[in-house]
């Protein structure tokens, strides 16, 4: 007779706080700059990563912040500034000496030399330039003249290449024999004679094989090459459609200029998913590292296209004043029919601007998306019109008045889900962006609708 076993899988542990400082540890080191105790500050900052570093100082104030990277001064390390957010990345810079600001420049690749100057004005640019060699300062001047947000200013100018007739021992001696292989790399380059890339083949591989093995006969199965001028968000997708770890880019006559590598792909596709939040919520793009002022600016003109819409709203609801003022209950229930029909816009409207930066929504589904979502309205609408209904008839003893707010959230529900598809998908088609632009027209298209057949539907029925 044989005993079952149960297997409990245990869930996954989550701590809201892991990979994030300590209070504790932020209080020790401010406290070390408060008596101005820098052998114990650089004792308590060496343990930490520059992405903690990086964070800690966007939450301390300006002035701690001054004061600390004061005291740290030589200790100071270029990877700080690349997990810098853009608001403050400048002020840090100006804060720090030339020369610990040349040390900090000397230690990044090209690519984050780049992303770093992207944000900062003239005289700190040409400050940045004068403190790198001459050859990684022709790298950067030259990636700098490509268009912005382009391959040509996301890769890398540092390539491990090797010839395609080469074998696995000679690129190992090659590999062994050279003095400035990049810190990190994942892929050699194969080239033809041309210096026309033909093939990746990974470390792994590379280390696993026999000397006599040809690079040509273990190149990755999977291989794309990115042209220079290729948006940097289409770059983005490639790497996460096609599971990239790093590719070669090329220029106009498909020659190997770069490389991208995955944790600047995914950085950019951060970016733009953080940006699409943002912009969704009208707020642009906002760091809580800006002043009162630069907030206020940020948001004032959507907070500005909000009141249009809200106007307009009003100026439906006013084409029935006379039949609110008899029939009072309609100005109780006429705001559940337009924030019902409101939030179900924005769930399809999230939905859709998400779909349309990920690629996958497209010209081939666009109209079965757009059946599900008003199919999707329609059920709802019609659950919560029968509750709806109940409610009118219970609350105010109208039958009527209760099939008049039933109909109304069906109809509502059914646009909104059809503004929230539509909206974005036309908005991305005339060039505009719809994660920034397409909240607006939502709401106003389902206030309108919303009160529109309320208190229409109420005239015809009730009066």
């Amino acid at each position: 007779m044989s005993e079952e076993t149960e297997v409990v899988t245990p869930e996954a542990e989550r701590d809201d706080d892991a990979y994030t400082l300590e209070r504790k540890a932020v209080a020790a080191i401010l406290y070390a700059v408060d008596i101005n105790d820098r052998d114990k500050l650089i004792e308590l900052m060496d343990p930490l990563h520059p992405a903690d570093i990086a964070d800690m100082l966007e939450q301390i104030n300006a002035f701690d912040r001054m004061r600390l990277i004061k005291l740290y001064d030589k200790e100071f390390d270029g990877e700080i500034l690349t997990e810098l957010d853009e608001s403050i990345r400048e002020e840090v810079i100006g804060l720090l000496t030339p020369q610990v600001l040349a040390d900090a420049v000397r230690e990044m690749d090209s690519d984050d030399v780049v992303d770093l100057l992207e944000d900062l004005e003239q005289p700190q640019q040409d400050a940045i330039l004068e403190a790198l060699e001459d050859s990684d300062r022709v790298a950067v001047q030259q990636s700098m003249t490509y268009p912005e947000y382009s391959a040509g200013r996301l890769m890398q100018r540092e390539v491990v290449m090797a010839p395609e007739h080469w074998n696995v021992g000679e690129a190992i001696d090659f590999l062994r024999d050279s003095d400035d292989l990049p810190d990190h790399f994942y892929h050699i380059v194969l080239v033809d004679p041309r210096l026309r890339p033909v093939g990746n083949v990974a470390l792994g591989k590379l280390m696993a094989a026999r000397r006599e093995v040809m690079l040509s006969s273990i190149v990755e199965e999977t291989f794309h090459v990115i042209p220079v001028t290729r948006y940097d968000g289409d770059v983005a997708y490639a790497f996460n459609q096609y599971h990239l770890i790093s590719a070669p880019v090329v220029d106009e006559n498909e020659r190997l200029i770069g490389v991208i590598t995955i944790d600047d792909a995914m950085a950019v596709l951060d970016e733009e998913h953080e940006e699409d939040i943002l912009r969704l919520a009208g707020v642009g793009e906002s760091s809580l590292s800006d002043s009162v002022i630069e907030t206020t600016k940020q948001r004032f003109p959507w907070l500005a296209v909000n009141l249009v819409t809200a106007v307009l709203a009003s100026l439906v609801i006013a084409q029935f004043e006379d039949a609110i003022a008899t029939v009072v209950a309609l100005a109780v229930l006429m705001p559940i029919v337009a924030s019902m029909g409101g939030n179900a816009g924005t769930q399809s409207l999230t939905v859709a601007v998400r779909a349309l930066a990920t690629k996958d929504l497209t010209g081939a589904n666009v109209w079965r998306v757009i059946r599900r979502e008003i199919m999707v309205g329609l059920i709802n609408g019609v659950a919560f019109a029968v509750v709806m209904g109940i409610v009118g008839i219970v609350w105010f003893g109208s039958p009527a008045l209760g099939y008049v707010i039933a109909a109304a959230m069906v109809i509502n529900m059914v646009v909104a889900g059809l503004a929230g598809t539509v909206i974005p998908v036309v908005l991305e088609k005339v060039g505009v962006d719809p994660a920034l632009a397409s909240g607006a027209f939502v709401t106003t298209v389902t206030d309108v609708v919303g009160f529109f057949a309320f208190l229409g539907l109420a005239v015809v029925v009730l009066l």
